[in-house]
């Protein structure tokens, strides 16, 4: 903002504030108003729908205004962060009525989205993660802090691992060095909110001294990160980030956790977003954790979401969970009592963060000892419990009791939100409080005491107390009782019917009166911020509460999904085959229309046997369903919960890895084919033989040979790679079917259909052997494709069959050849066009249509819908 003659001391003080923090909108504490000037308040209209307005100071220059109420920053603050803004408060750092001058105002926070504590500015269930990135040239370093909960998260890895992070955890905001984004855009993309520092703040001496002093520790050996150098230049530009934007406050802040590539069964991005884990494509879709998700308290949420996206790899720990919800699902008592404990803890993370910056509630501290002495509950249970894993989470708690009966002996049974209006501590414990309280509150009792008193003294029996702000309390006496005023009143009014007197005692009581009240809020400001004082010890104690509890409540969460759903236990072993008896897929079977059963399928996979199942079907027939169901199904296992099966034998698994339809990446540039191609490479230079790989419908991006082709190499390239990881492939080219009778592991499969006269049943049933068509024409006529149409298609198909030769091809490439020769002699529609005929240029155009058709790249339902058009054409 240009400075202007006239500006006023204001405006001047405004300038200076505003010169700090240039790219964030300055919320200017005015009074009772937040306000905004020059461009704040043009973008803080816009988002906040407020009125804008200008401010004139009485020259040619002018500024744009626009300002809310103090007490609505909640909602407007979590509008313009919500809006992608950064958002600077500016309050007044002292009483204006004790101020020389212009009030002193500073920012006391800056709020951004990554680095957010206002319960409106977070979602319950997930986390709000504050994302550093170190870019090298060749490990980045990623540093996650969720600054509402406390959690801290190192990881180092290459620019694919960061990349999995990054997708799966979306954190509100990333923050990087500035000369790298370029390179951020290109390998990461452009959805994230992302801010960029210095390249100082990224110096690993820098960032190193950062951490020490903020966890007051000589090294970082006791974290388990001394040697991600890149991760802990991230970890310190977060730190160093967290101060800038005056968050000084990091007492809550007291540990970091590494995450590290080897203890997870590895997913990428794609895998995640095809087997639909956290969000599916559609808007409202349903996804497995909406399915999985029956936890009782937002710290179960949001670790259920990291468990989802990071599944263990460590087969012990894995069985300590599974053997943990065995347990529960048999002590219904047991399990029933925990949740109810769990649940009325509440937060415990997000409440105990709001300690060190003071933004706790009485009633959220009130809550918090609550909740310990649930916590101290839930201890005994465990202690007694037959499961070692439980006595051993229950050994973790600490019910703090020294702090929650301090609590709960000090804070009323039913505080207020806000200290500022009162009666927040108890009765009893500070004996001036309860003196002051009884003047405050018996002050109506002991004013009618003196009333009556000076009455009966005087014998003017219509004697009046009242009060004014000119000389306070006051004795009122009508005219024809003023002789009888005695001589110690003091006269300090007289009305037209009345006289009013003040005496020594009533200016005594006044002065008692009047103080107290700011005496009271005083005294229990300070014995709220000792008792916030005494918290601040035991915040790291209560987080492993938090964690502990959040683990129990997602394991209890798995033994009522299982009882409910209908899961079994899976047994996890160290060898190859996978074993699914009667799997369904648990997302589709909890939507289908009622009364509708979900038909469940075995799964067999073998690197010896059955290394490679290649499943051919009709179209919707529920082949994806078969592929998404054997990950989702390994997944599950290695989080620990029961599967949708009546059992299953599952090995432990490295790598899952999914190609599952084709999703255009059109606004990154990439065509479909491209995008599946991409994929399709990051898996086959991955794979391991702990891997699980599923492929649907590989090539059906480009025209029908390339797609047989690549599809035909590919499974011959699984299939005969050192590492033989367990293979699901669906197609649609029944041609790969001939691939059973080349390579001994390979085994067709087909789901099953029945046909009534010209119509098809999905039975959704596996059986051995290939499908041998793909019921295409059956799925347009289902679509609502016009019935001359249909018809055609079915003479066409029948032209293709009549001419294919029997004997069968000892390559893929033959298979085409017949395929394309079939093609090329196929008949068109019985039509003369002749030059001499009324509608010349209706086959002028039918015949410039064709010769810009490329066959080759025509899908089936493109080829119908070009036959419909010409057919239009000619009618």
């Amino acid at each position: 903002m240009a400075k202007a003659a006239t500006d006023t001391p204001l405006m001047q003080q405004h300038r200076a504030i505003k010169q700090k923090y240039p790219d964030a909108i300055l919320l200017f504490r005015v009074g009772d108003f937040y306000e905004t000037f020059g461009e704040d308040a043009i973008k803080a209209s816009q988002v906040l729908g407020i009125t804008l307005t200008k401010r004139n100071n009485g020259a040619a220059s002018s500024s744009e205004l626009a300002g809310f109420p103090h007490h609505a920053l909640d909602t407007y603050l979590h509008k313009l962060v919500k809006a992608g803004y950064r958002v600077a408060i500016c309050d007044q750092l002292e009483d204006p009525k004790q101020a020389k001058g212009i009030v002193k105002r500073g920012v006391t926070e800056m709020v951004t989205p990554g680095v957010a504590t206002n319960d409106k500015l977070l979602e319950h269930n997930s986390n709000n993660f504050l994302a550093g990135l170190h870019i090298t040239d060749n490990k980045h370093g990623l540093a996650l802090l969720d600054i509402s909960t406390g959690e801290f998260f190192a990881a180092e890895g290459d620019t694919e691992y960061i990349d999995k992070l990054l997708q799966s955890l979306k954190p509100a905001e990333v923050i990087f060095q500035r000369s790298n984004q370029k390179y951020f855009k290109e390998t990461f993309g452009v959805k994230f909110y992302t801010y960029t520092l210095e390249s100082w703040i990224f110096d690993e001496a820098f960032a190193t001294e950062l951490l020490l002093k903020h966890f007051q520790t000589h090294s970082l050996k006791g974290f388990g990160v001394e040697k991600l150098n890149s991760a802990i230049v991230a970890a310190g530009a977060v730190l160093h980030y967290l101060k800038e934007t005056e968050h000084p406050n990091l007492q809550h802040i007291t540990t970091i956790q590494r995450i590290e590539r080897e203890d997870h069964l590895w997913m990428d991005r794609f895998t995640i977003r095809n087997l639909e884990l956290l969000s599916s494509g559609a808007e409202q879709g349903n996804n497995l954790l909406k399915v999985l998700d029956n936890t009782v308290s937002p710290m179960g949420a949001r670790l259920l979401k990291r468990w989802m996206v990071l599944p263990l790899l460590d087969i012990n720990k894995i069985n300590e969970r599974l053997d943990l919800v065995e347990f529960l699902i048999k002590e219904t008592d047991t399990r029933k009592t925990m949740q109810q404990l769990i649940k009325q803890c509440g937060d415990v993370e997000r409440l105990v963060s709001k300690i060190p910056v003071k933004k706790i509630n009485p009633r959220e501290v009130l809550h918090l000892a609550k909740g310990l002495q649930q916590t101290a509950q839930l201890k005994a249970m465990c202690s007694h419990a037959a499961n070692d894993y439980l006595k051993k989470l229950g050994d973790a708690l600490n019910p703090c009791t020294y702090i929650s009966n301090k609590i709960i002996n000090e804070i009323c049974d039913n505080p207020p939100v806000a200290l500022h209006k009162g009666s927040v501590i108890k009765d009893g414990i500070h004996a001036e409080l309860d003196t002051l309280r009884k003047i405050a509150t018996g002050g109506k009792a002991y004013l009618l005491d003196i009333q009556q008193k000076e009455a009966e003294r005087t014998g003017i029996t219509t004697l009046k107390i009242g009060f004014n702000n000119v000389f306070g309390y006051y004795l009122e006496v009508t005219n024809s009782h003023k002789q009888k005023a005695p001589a110690d009143w003091i006269r300090k009014q007289t009305l037209a019917n009345a006289e009013r007197y003040i005496t020594p005692e009533l200016k005594e009581y006044e002065e008692k009166i009047t103080g107290a009240e700011d005496k009271i809020a005083a005294i229990e400001a300070a014995l709220y911020d000792q008792l916030l004082a005494d918290l601040q010890d035991y915040i790291a104690s209560i987080q492993v509460n938090g964690n502990i509890l959040a683990t129990l409540d997602c394991l209890t969460c798995f033994a009522e999904n299982a009882l409910h759903y209908n899961y079994k236990k899976p047994v996890l072993h160290e060898g190859a085959v996978l074993e699914l008896k009667e799997c369904r897929h648990p997302v589709i079977e909890r939507n289908l229309p009622a009364g509708e059963h979900y038909i469940a399928n075995d799964i067999v996979l073998n690197p010896q046997e059955q290394q490679v199942i290649i499943l051919t079907g009709p179209n919707m027939s529920g082949k994806s369903a078969i592929l998404r169901q054997t990950a989702l199904a390994t997944l599950m296992a290695h989080m620990g919960s029961f599967v949708a099966a009546a059992a299953a034998h599952i090995p432990v698994t490295d790598k899952i890895f999914t190609r599952v339809g084709a999703s255009d990446n059109l606004s990154g540039g990439e065509s479909t084919f491209m995008v599946e191609m991409n994929e399709t490479a990051s898996i086959i230079n991955n794979i391991s033989a702990r891997s699980l790989v599923l492929l649907d419908e590989i090539g059906r991006g480009t025209s029908t040979y390339d797609g047989i082709s690549i599809a035909w190499s590919i499974v011959e390239f699984l299939h005969s790679s050192n590492s033989k990881p367990k293979t699901l492939f669906a197609t649609h080219y029944h041609e790969l079917n001939e691939l059973e009778n080349k390579l001994a592991n390979v085994k067709n499969y087909h789901v099953t259909n029945k046909e009534v006269g010209n119509k098809i049943i999905f039975l959704r049933k596996l059986a051995p052997g290939g499908s041998t068509h793909s019921f295409g024409i059956h799925v347009a006529k289902m679509a609502g494709m016009p019935p001359a149409l249909i018809e055609r298609a079915n003479e066409i198909l029948a032209q293709l069959e009549e001419k294919h030769v029997d004997d069968s091809a000892t390559t893929e490439t033959r298979t085409v050849r017949k395929t394309e020769d079939n093609i090329k002699r196929l008949s068109t529609t019985k039509l003369q066009l002749s030059i001499f005929d009324a509608h010349s240029q209706t086959f002028s155009d039918i015949r410039t249509v064709l010769d810009n058709l490329d066959i080759n790249r025509l899908t089936p339902v493109e080829a119908l819908m070009k036959l419909n058009e010409i057919k239009k054409m000619i009618q």
